[in-house]
């Protein structure tokens, strides 16, 4: 039989790029397909904040964070819940991971280039107990480069497989089908869309002018997950973070559709664990958007006060950066879709960051200048266009004034300024006593005891109300939809599996289609920087995988 290549794989996003590079290396025959144009090369991670979970990094110890690959595990199994049958595979990848990021995983890509910011972030603290859910110590690395410093390498390695003659790319080229001979998935069909020049996350369109059949010893699939299909979203809602929000704000472009999914599971591969899904609760509305509904992820330290949609203080441990899914859970069963940041310009001067490569230029740009100027500056830039531009912020001198335009945000008036202003004075009274029962603060102060946090990510505790501290701030925050938790599932080979457990022959699968390894190695939540780290080791599995048994 003629093939068009050895391996044909689906979606140039970052497990695709790993993928195909690992296959280059093997000397192996490639077809990168993707229904987007060629400057969309490297999907969402170009997007992305380039965080990476790291275990016993150099980054850890030059700062006395005491890691290992133990605790590590128990905060993943932790996080994880892994609870179903279903869940076997997803757990061996889990554990398999660990032991990665605890290993080979910094120095396997610091030889390809990559570098890392010298301070280690701290991302879902947890707060519930040390065997329970959450990071025990910072563990989130920032790529030098952030999400196109993550795609860089792999990026380069495919194009030079391409002018090598190994890699063809086929862009513009959307899957419908997957076909197979005598039991062996091999054939790939599917439409091709008109060229389009729209930039990267703009949508381009979908005018169909041709129609195409390949065929190739294997198939990987690293077609995405399903976060810019907000009907896809709510189908697969689980009723246990409450009814599923009416209106929500995308963290990625409509292309991410989640339709392979469903093409895979129709040629026999087995989709498991669809209604686990990762979701912020801090999105807000860009004020230059990109894409439809386009939302950006604030990355908040622990000292903001949060504020249901009737000006209630949300429970402990819900502060901010600790809980991702309990907030999102408490939220939906509000009766509201919203939340409320209040604080003022001390804190959001330090406090905060941006999800985001566009909305990172130092970092992302490699700028050691910008870098410190960010670390000097009142407010970083792209935070303070927020606070002049954003529809969700509000900027005022006194709470009177705060309160008015918090209550012009919305449908209804529902913050009571005496109540908040109780809220804040009690709140503030325990920011001036080392004593206290106030959690929040406690948990502050403990964040503090980190020399990261204290260099750069957390304020000092202070009274909100103090003019010298202001002026004050409020940010209503709404639900952005990001990742699946679930995907295809998959042995610790890549290897597609069917509903019955054996392999689906001809056919891996990586990167969020794919759960990130296994059909879903986070279980219900992550520890967050997990994401391009499962994009890259489940994409290195597939593609070393893949090679090997097209050899």
């Amino acid at each position: 039989m003629a093939y068009d290549a050895d391996v044909i794989v689906i979606g140039a996003g970052l497990a695709g790029l790993v993928a195909t590079a690992e296959l280059v290396d093997a000397g192996r025959s490639v077809l990168l397909l993707d229904q987007e144009p060629e400057q969309s090369l490297g999907g969402q991670a170009h997007w992305s904040f380039g965080g990476l979970f790291f275990v016993n990094s150099p980054e850890q110890r030059r700062l006395r964070v005491r890691d290992s690959r133990e605790l590590a595990l128990q905060d993943w199994l932790g996080t994880a819940g892994f609870d179903r049958t279903e869940d076997h595979w997803p757990r061996k990848w889990a554990e398999a991971y660990v032991d990665f990021a605890a290993g080979e995983k910094r120095a396997w890509l610091h030889r390809q280039g990559m570098r890392f910011f010298p301070v280690a972030s701290w991302a879902e603290r947890g707060g519930y107990g040390a065997a329970g859910l959450g990071n025990s110590v910072p563990r989130f690395h920032v790529t030098w480069g952030t999400g196109p410093g993550v795609v860089e390498p792999f990026a380069r390695r495919v194009r030079e497989g391409a002018a090598r003659g190994l890699v063809e790319f086929r862009f513009r080229h959307r899957v419908t089908g997957l076909g197979n001979t005598a039991g062996v998935v091999d054939t790939v069909t599917g439409e091709v869309l008109a060229p389009s020049d729209a930039v990267r996350g703009e949508a381009s369109t979908r005018r169909v002018t041709g129609a195409f059949e390949l065929k190739a010893q294997a198939v990987i699939v690293t077609s995405g997950g399903i976060g810019g299909n907000p009907d896809l979203v709510r189908a697969q809602w689980p009723e246990r973070l409450g009814r599923p929000p009416r209106t929500m704000l995308s963290g990625v472009p409509a292309h991410v559709d989640g339709l392979m999914l469903g093409i895979a599971e129709s040629a026999g591969a087995h989709h498991i664990n669809r209604d686990r899904m990762w979701h912020y609760t801090e999105g807000i509305e860009n004020w230059d958007p990109i894409w439809a509904r386009h939302g950006i992820r604030i990355l908040p330290g622990p000292s903001s006060l949060w504020l249901d949609a009737r000006g209630r203080r949300l429970p402990g441990p819900l502060f901010p950066g600790f809980d991702t899914l309990g907030t999102l859970e408490h939220i939906m069963r509000t009766g509201y879709e919203y939340t409320w940041f209040v604080l003022d310009q001390r804190i959001i001067g330090k406090e905060f960051a941006l999800s985001g490569s566009e909305q990172n230029p130092d970092l992302t740009g490699k700028s050691v200048r910008d870098v410190i100027g960010r670390a000097r500056a009142d407010v970083p830039g792209p935070v303070k266009a927020f606070m002049d531009k954003g529809a969700d912020f509000v900027v005022e001198k006194d709470l009177s004034a705060l309160v008015r335009g918090m209550n012009a945000l919305t449908e209804e008036p529902l913050i009571d300024e005496a109540a908040l202003r109780r809220e804040i004075v009690a709140r503030d009274r325990a920011t001036v006593n080392p004593f206290g029962k106030d959690a929040q603060v406690t948990a502050v102060r403990g964040a503090r005891r980190y020399l990261g946090d204290k260099l750069i990510r957390t304020v000092a505790p202070h009274p909100l109300l103090d003019p010298a501290a202001g002026p004050l701030i409020a940010v209503r925050l709404r639900i952005l939809t990001r990742k699946s938790l679930g995907g295809l599932e998959t042995d610790l080979s890549s290897r597609v599996l069917t509903e019955g457990g054996d392999p689906l022959p001809g056919v891996y699968a990586a990167g969020e289609a794919a759960g990130f390894g296994g059909g879903g190695m986070h279980g219900y939540r992550s520890l967050e920087g997990t994401f391009l780290g499962g994009c890259i080791f489940s994409g290195r599995a597939a593609g070393r995988a893949a090679a090997k048994a097209v050899g």
